[in-house]
């Protein structure tokens, strides 16, 4: 229980001295339960250091006091030391020590309490929370100058408290079943009257008049019952820490007794400088700590400044940064800092025995770790790192045969990979197969579809193991997309122009399917108005790493809410997965684009134009992105249908708002021959709606005749002639099977390129040759030559692979990469590139084709 503070008065010094109370469990190490029998071992122990080990309210649960120390390296040594003790003693009579919150196996004779009148009184009173009490925690007490600067501290510490809870998460596991928290621990505790997040106070005599109060209700027998997440000390003056559960590593006690002395400096520095307390509701305090209980750190977090839900990397990062001047005048920085992004890495002790039950089957597993862990082992097998197991399961027999993004030519993980095969590995594979099935059920939930012929109810493929991006690829991927972007805008507008790339030569007119007239739609947009606002641009990474442009898709772009998507369905499932340094939030992605799609509004539209998305319906295999989008942005989901023509507008049927931007997820011929709520053709009214500057449609009709692969070949070059520049993104060597002589290369190598419509998309009648039948080549041939026009070449490139789980190990896969692009308000790459992977044996990563995708993570 801890109830009592420490009996030693701290020195006064010049740095603030701290000190820590452990609670341990013994267990049987032939039965792996908790057992009663710390009576017999605390003479002995007490011999050795009388001061240092106490008995608790449990017979089964043994308390160490630390010496009171400056520096954090001389605390780590006094745990050990005392660790080190009490397992000496333990072991001469078959027993092990555990530091977890809970043990998972409890004998049942452990169940009583300690003889003594205080713990007699407290169960008599109390019933069951105290035959509940088979918990343990870690208690850490630091040095302040006076019981009211103890108070400050307490409020100005109080929306910090739950990070360091889920930092020391450990007890997922209560009386041999899983509890689905990481904490169970909280959950016993916060049932006594007076435990919980502190109470908002104004100084100690505020404070002892609430325990006055309490000690009258009736609520608690004596002021030791104060079990407030921190407390001031009632006999010194120090401030006590307690909302951590007890942790089998030291190292992570350590890395919570920095992170406490850090909060306390905090403190003590706004109690001397006069600062107003910060108030936050009690409710939300204790929601905070509820949501780090259920959380630990596989999970989001509660950022009660911001009032908001964080992933459990930024809430850690938010509160090293709220700490960063008290935690370097204190010389913890470099430490406190290694033993968070380490304690990131691992994940919480929660997750690691879930891990090692899954694996083994067995409770008893656990506790052996526990107990290998409390001892002092660096790391249980289950926590190495991957380059240091011996006989990896997952990348067993990985063996890429191109560039693998992931593992090197040596077989080694690559160091941005490190941290996240190692949480794999941990997993294991039957932990990600309970994975990919809650995978399932959450992707049903959410209606993420993606329909074929032969199966409406087909779930969008989604591969659980998360593809990484390096900031520094990022900011090079950046530049060259938005570049890639203007180029093909801006080409757009000439051929819809003055035509100065056909008049120079620059893009040959033969590369193009035909030439824009002026009775077409493409040709009559408003002044101003951008074609291309939305670009998704394929990428590659060939056998090299570089990165290549692969394809441009200007006509309706689809992925962004299937990134999403994925992002969300991966965080919820697999909360285990956390990168160290976080990652970009691909939430923002939809306000991006409303942002965009409203600065594209006609100048009609004035100063609150109105947006809506206009889809084919549920019949659209991409029919969940379209609602998706539209619910994130807030805006209406529109068919044709339900589109009124009035008086050179296009509005809403159900209530006559107009529509000034229709972000349009339906091909233009299909919305041109579609007919409105009144049964009129909507071709001729949205045309000129668009014309006179009354509407804008997102992307403009036309734009086919960019993303067309014949033009491929020439974006290069027209970016240098449009804006004087190299094109930063390379691209894949192409032939144009309209020319003469390129054709002839075509049909001579066919077994060696990649042949692609001009006009295909989602992978409809591309032919790789290296992997085509003779029948393939030969009919393939035929109709190039019949249709040279019709059809480019690209080389074969040796496209990255990345692991993809397949039921039991790594294997590597195919990925591209598709990037979204927004040219309003100012030129911007969304956060929200969707990854798609290629089935086995095939570089065709199209869900139409058997792909699937991945959740990409860009690192901050």
């Amino acid at each position: 229980m801890g109830a009592r503070p420490s009996d030693r008065r701290l020195p006064p010094a010049p740095e603030v001295v701290l000190g820590v109370e452990e609670e341990f469990h013994l267990v049987d190490l032939e039965t792996r339960s908790a057992v009663p029998r710390v009576p017999e071992l605390l003479d002995e122990l007490q011999a050795l250091d009388g001061d240092a080990f106490a008995a608790e309210l449990k017979p089964s649960i043994i308390e160490t006091n630390s010496r009171p120390t400056h520096d954090l390296a001389d605390l780590r040594t006094e745990l050990v030391r005392l660790r080190g003790m009490l397992a000496h003693i333990a072991d001469g009579r078959g027993l092990g020590v555990v530091g977890a919150g809970t043990v998972p196996l409890i004998d049942g004779s452990a169940e009583g309490i300690t003889a003594s009148p205080r713990y007699e009184r407290m169960r008599d009173e109390y019933q069951v929370l105290a035959f509940e009490q088979q918990i343990c925690g870690t208690q850490v007490h630091v040095d302040v100058p006076d019981r009211d600067a103890a108070i400050t501290v307490m409020q100005h510490s109080a929306p910090w408290l739950p990070v360091l809870l889920a930092l020391s998460a450990s007890s997922p596991f209560w009386k041999g079943q899983d509890t689905g928290y990481a904490s169970s621990r909280t959950l016993a505790w916060h049932r006594w009257p007076t435990a919980g997040p502190p109470a908002p106070l104004r100084d100690a005599a505020d404070y002892d008049a609430l325990i006055a109060d309490l000690l009258a209700s009736g609520t608690m027998s004596d002021p030791g019952m104060v079990y407030f997440d921190m407390r001031p000390s009632a006999h010194q003056d120090t401030v006590e820490l307690r909302i951590c559960d007890a942790g089998p590593s030291v190292d992570g006690v350590v890395l919570v007794a920095g992170l406490a002395r850090a909060l306390v400096r905090h403190g003590v520095r706004a109690h001397l400088a006069g600062r107003p307390s910060p108030r936050y509701r009690p409710e939300l305090l204790r929601a905070a700590s509820w949501r780090a209980a259920r959380s630990g750190l596989e999970g989001d977090l509660v950022d009660v400044r911001g009032r908001e839900l964080v992933p459990p990397s930024r809430a850690v990062r938010l509160l090293l940064e709220h700490l960063d001047d008290e935690l370097d005048e204190a010389g913890d920085r470099d430490v406190v800092h290694e033993l968070a992004v380490d304690a990131l890495a691992r994940g919480s002790s929660a997750a690691r025995q879930r891990q090692r039950a899954n694996r083994s089957g067995t409770l008893e597993a656990v506790v052996d770790m526990l107990v290998a862990e409390t001892r002092g082992a660096p790391d249980s097998p289950v926590d190495a790192p991957v380059s240091e197991t011996v006989a990896p399961v997952l990348l067993a027999d990985y063996a890429p045969a191109a560039y693998d993004e992931a593992v090197a030519e040596d077989g080694t993980v690559r160091p941005a990979y490190s941290w996240l095969v190692s949480t794999l590995e941990r997993i294991g594979p039957s932990g990600l197969l309970v994975h990919e099935k809650s995978r399932d059920a959450e992707q049903r939930a959410r209606g993420m579809l993606f329909p074929q012929d032969d199966d409406a109810e087909r779930l969008f493929p989604l591969d659980l193991v998360p593809r990484l991006i390096t900031p520094g690829e990022w900011e090079t991927l950046t530049a060259g997309l938005v570049q890639r972007a203007r180029t093909c805008e801006a080409l757009l507008q000439d051929l819809h122009g003055e035509r100065a790339c056909l008049h120079d030569g620059v893009l040959p007119e033969a590369a193009l399917r035909w030439i824009p007239q002026p009775h077409e739609a493409a040709m009559n947009l408003h002044p101003g108005a951008v074609r291309a606002l939305v670009s998704g641009l394929d990428l590659v990474c060939d056998g090299e790493g570089e990165w290549k442009v692969l394809e441009d898709n200007l006509r309706i772009p689809s992925g962004i809410g299937y990134a999403l998507a994925d992002r969300r369905v991966v965080r919820s499932v697999l909360p285990e997965l956390q990168a160290p340094h976080g990652v970009l939030d691909a939430d923002e992605g939809p306000a991006m684009l409303r942002e965009a799609l409203l600065a594209s509004a006609p100048p009609a539209a004035g100063h609150d134009p109105v947006l809506a998305v206009v889809t084919e319906g549920p019949s659209d295999a991409a029919y969940f992105e379209h609602r998706m989008l539209a619910e994130e942005m807030g805006v209406p989901l529109l068919t044709p249908g339900e589109l009124r023509a009035a008086a050179g507008m296009i509005t809403i049927a159900e209530n006559g708002r107009p529509v000034d931007v229709l972000y349009r997820r339906i091909d233009e011929e299909v919305l041109f021959d579609a007919r409105d709520a009144e049964g009129v053709r909507l071709g001729g009214p949205v045309q000129e709606a668009v014309r006179t500057g009354r509407l804008t449609l997102s992307n403009a009709p036309g734009n086919g005749l960019v993303d067309d692969k014949g033009v491929y070949p020439f974006i290069s070059a027209l970016t240098e002639f449009y804006f004087g520049e190299k094109a930063t993104l390379a691209a894949v060597p192409t032939w144009s099977c309209a020319d003469p002589d390129q054709r002839e290369h075509v049909l001579d190598h066919l077994e060696e390129l990649v042949i692609k419509p001009v006009d295909g998309y989602g992978g409809q009648g591309i032919v790789v040759g290296p992997y085509a039948s003779a029948e393939e080549l030969e009919q393939v041939a035929a109709e190039v030559r019949a249709h040279p026009a019709g059809f480019v070449a690209q080389e074969t490139v040796r496209i990255s692979t990345h692991p993809t789980f397949t039921g039991a190990v790594l294997e590597p896969r195919v990925v591209d990469l598709r990037a979204f692009v927004v040219l309003a308000p100012t030129p911007t790459v969304l956060p929200t590139p969707l990854t798609r992977v290629a089935p086995a044996d095939s570089l065709v990563v199209n869900s139409s084709r058997g792909g699937g995708s991945k959740d990409t993570w860009i690192l901050r």
